[in-house]
């Protein structure tokens, strides 16, 4: 059964991740703050599959604890086959407004606490000669989107080390890719008005908003055989937001 590392696992698009990839038969480590109702049914639910899902607390906005944290991993379940960069902050703002600590968490967050994450990943896969690292973006990193500057920095940031990492990995027989969802309905996109979510729906291609689902089921398709030759790409899950 191949391990899958799912960051951000307990709710939201990571929990929807980690309930897909367990029934299609991955081993999901779940890494958050804290346990869920949520998160603790699906893993009952996993049970009676051909999967499972494993919980693990973790604070990665700790950075002292990552390394720590993928040697537990790697001792409790073996190899890492694949690894997920979900976990973010959602956190919006007139950036003229925003205080500094607030910046500085969501960067530590979404974009150091994943590439820290994945350098100790990495460097067990890179053992192994085989893996898949996936990492979360948005399409606000490629079209920017008014009180989501700090945001959208973070997640252009992870489409850049994306694209380098892919070179570096490939020849070890590793892919890295990206997905960048639109607006889905998650907590993250709970501040939008009603009226907000409307426009953005009309807007689409689709005349919708993407699932939480929609994302996991392509999070499953770079992981799988199908995917074995997709690499440094951005894979757009967005209803067609930005056709």
């Amino acid at each position: 059964m191949h391990n899958v590392v799912v960051t951000g696992g307990s709710r939201g698009l990571g929990l929807a991740m980690s309930s897909t990839l367990a029934g299609a038969g991955y081993r999901v480590i779940a890494i958050a703050r804290s346990n869920t109702e949520e998160l603790a049914a699906a893993t009952r639910s996993a049970a009676a599959g051909s999967g499972a899902i494993e919980f693990r607390a973790c604070d990665l906005s700790d950075l002292a604890q990552i390394a720590p944290l993928v040697h537990t991993l790697r001792a409790d379940f073996g190899p890492i086959y694949g690894l997920v960069n979900n976990a973010g902050l959602g956190t919006g703002g007139v950036l003229g407004n925003m205080r500094n600590e607030d910046i500085e968490r969501l960067i530590r967050l979404n974009t150091i606490s994943p590439i820290v994450l994945t350098k100790y990943v990495a460097r067990a896969m890179m053992t192994q000669r085989a893996g898949r690292i996936i990492n979360i973006a948005s399409i606000v990193a490629l079209t920017g989107y008014s009180g989501l500057s700090v945001y959208s920095a973070s997640k252009a940031s992870l489409i850049g080390f994306t694209q380098s990492l892919a070179r570096e990995l490939g020849p070890l027989d590793i892919t890295v890719n990206a997905i960048a969802p639109g607006f889905i309905s998650t907590d993250m996109t709970r501040e939008l008005s009603e009226s907000q979510r409307e426009k953005i729906a009309r807007r689409s291609a689709l005349r919708r908003l993407a699932d939480p689902l929609d994302v996991a089921r392509s999070v499953e398709f770079l992981l799988g055989e199908a995917g074995r030759n997709i690499t440094g790409t951005v894979l757009t899950v967005d209803a067609g937001t930005t056709a």
